[in-house]
């Protein structure tokens, strides 16, 4: 998917359009995991549509519930959404962050690799 760390770097325009492959991604996740929290209150916790909207909304970005569970099955379908919630944020963070962080990381390598054999710090700078 990314460019070896012997090839060139991205130009910008490609890099915007992995960026954007990134981010429609990282949505496409975030409607999946919206609607699997919706469904869940709906029919687990008995909430109206719009409620179970809000309540899934609102626990996936970390906010914490709305409504009153009153049902055993809502309370467990909200417990595991929550833990659930949890890892579709980091899964969200890192699909978005990867293309960012191996550029800037892919940037570094191109900057030591220019350096001089000469100016690159010793064996002994390094362990200080």
């Amino acid at each position: 998917m990314f460019e070896h760390k012997t090839e060139k770097l991205l130009p910008r325009r490609k890099f915007i359009g992995r960026m954007a492959s990134a981010v429609g991604f990282a949505s496409t996740i975030l409607v999946i995991a919206l609607t699997i929290g919706t469904l869940g209150y709906h029919f687990a916790a008995r909430f109206s549509w719009l409620d179970s909207f809000l309540n899934a909304s609102m626990i996936l970005t970390g906010m914490g519930p709305v409504g009153e569970l009153k049902t055993v099955c809502g309370k467990l379908f909200a417990s595991f959404f929550a833990l659930f919630s949890g890892v579709v944020f980091l899964t969200i963070m890192a699909v978005t962050l990867s293309p960012v962080l191996h550029r800037l990381m892919h940037r570094f390598h191109i900057d030591n690799e220019g350096l001089k054999r000469s100016e690159q710090p010793s064996r002994h700078d390094r362990t200080q």
